[in-house]
């Protein structure tokens, strides 16, 4: 494990920045081709919504059992299995025209899945100890990095060469993640044996572990609030002032805002919860998280939007290696994989739910309240966590 962490880690995140590249190379701008490739005219923002979600509802529900058979097999093949199968996703998505096959694609999309938890699960079982904080910061820059120039390449691919191109260029991206990991990464897996632990064993002592069941729905809410806006800011971006002949492009850049503060700031952010405590900088993100969705609400110009979006990203860079550090923190050593496989399932519902909601709720009650929402929720999640954490000292303290 010692000889190996850091040249795993540095090909995991290649593998995981290309592969999330792909994936943000097309799915921003799915309100886009739904209209104009698929002929949706009316419930743009609903159909955006259900076209995102369902494919995260099939990951959720599969993601314990890739989780089990990463544990049993190892992390390296669901890698690969799942960089293949998302690459073929990718493909059949150019030959789609009509949205009820769209869907279809997106369910077998989700039953492909797991690239991200595989990584994250590998990076915590075959890091040293001491150097996991660090290790877990790092490996969440590589889907904000990818976040950064996906929407940049497919604004630039779509507005140039159609949306349907920006389908093939993820395709063959994915598979260029898949060989990085099967080239690059040596898992040290020891394969177990004897009787295997089931899902339902994984809830039930996932259930008796209090804090790991706080992480869990965190999680849930975490993924939600970032999910609820992804399919109407393309949509927004028009409402605000931008061209809609250029709504992939400019949707791009504002997407890639949020990505580049991430890269900048997650390392930085899990080097510091490593010196305080990852619970106050869980906090932090939380707390910053809410208080810059209500402040997007005043701002009705683009480039100002832009800015804001990149001032929350600083803040919110915090969250997700803060949460997959606890995980490590509070999971024992041979449940770990599958704690991580069930924090995925907790942010795949949640990002199945995001989209539904913001759906829904955009072209109900409007987009503007939907930022309102999701700050009011964010910053409930950050109170909620300092009462409890202050709950936890006093008791310490009086017992």
């Amino acid at each position: 494990m010692e000889l190996y962490w850091k040249r795993n880690l540095s090909m995991l995140w290649l593998g995981l920045f290309f592969n999330h590249m792909a994936y943000t190379l097309s799915v921003p701008f799915f309100p886009i081709f739904l209209q104009n490739d698929l002929g949706i005219q009316s419930g743009l923002e609903a159909w955006s919504g259900v076209s995102i979600s369902i494919s995260f509802l099939i990951s959720a529900l599969c993601a314990p059992f890739w989780g089990s058979l990463a544990d049993k097999y190892g992390r390296k093949p669901m890698l690969i299995r799942s960089g293949i199968g998302l690459a073929a996703a990718h493909f059949a998505n150019y030959f789609v025209h009509d949205p009820f096959m769209f869907i279809l694609v997106r369910i077998f999309q989700g039953l492909m899945a797991g690239f991200s938890p595989a990584s994250i699960a590998l990076v915590g079982s075959n890091t040293p100890e001491k150097h996991v904080g660090y290790a877990l910061g790092v490996i969440s820059t590589s889907t904000a990095a990818g976040g950064i120039l996906g929407p940049l390449v497919g604004g630039v691919l779509s507005h140039y060469m159609g949306l349907r191109e920006c389908f093939i260029a993820s395709g063959i991206i994915t598979l260029v993640s898949a060989l990085i990991v099967f080239v690059g990464v040596k898992e040290v897996h020891e394969r177990k044996v004897g009787v295997q632990s089931s899902v339902r064993n994984d809830l039930k002592q996932a259930a008796g572990n209090t804090q790991l069941k706080r992480i869990f729905g965190l999680t849930l809410l975490v993924s939600t609030s970032v999910m609820i806006l992804e399919p109407l800011l393309t949509i927004y971006v028009v409402q605000i002032g931008g061209s809609i002949n250029n709504a992939s492009l400019s949707s791009g850049i504002v997407f890639s805002a949020v990505g580049v503060a991430t890269v900048i700031m997650a390392p930085r952010w899990g080097i510091i919860g490593g010196r305080i405590g990852y619970d106050k900088i869980l906090f932090i993100g939380l707390l910053g998280g809410g208080i810059g969705n209500l402040l997007q609400v005043g701002v009705h110009h683009l480039i100002g939007f832009g800015i804001l979006r990149f001032s929350y990203g600083l803040f919110f860079a915090a969250v997700y290696p803060a949460l997959n550090a606890l995980i490590v923190k509070y999971a024992e050593t041979d449940f770990r994989g599958r704690a991580v496989s069930l924090n995925q399932s907790a942010s795949q519902f949640g990002i199945v739910a995001g989209p539904l909601l913001g759906g829904v709720l955009g072209g109900w009650i409007g987009i503007q309240f939907v930022f309102v929402i999701t700050g009011a929720t964010l910053l409930g999640a950050a109170l909620t966590m300092k009462m409890l954490s202050s709950k936890r000292v006093d008791q310490k303290l009086t017992g």
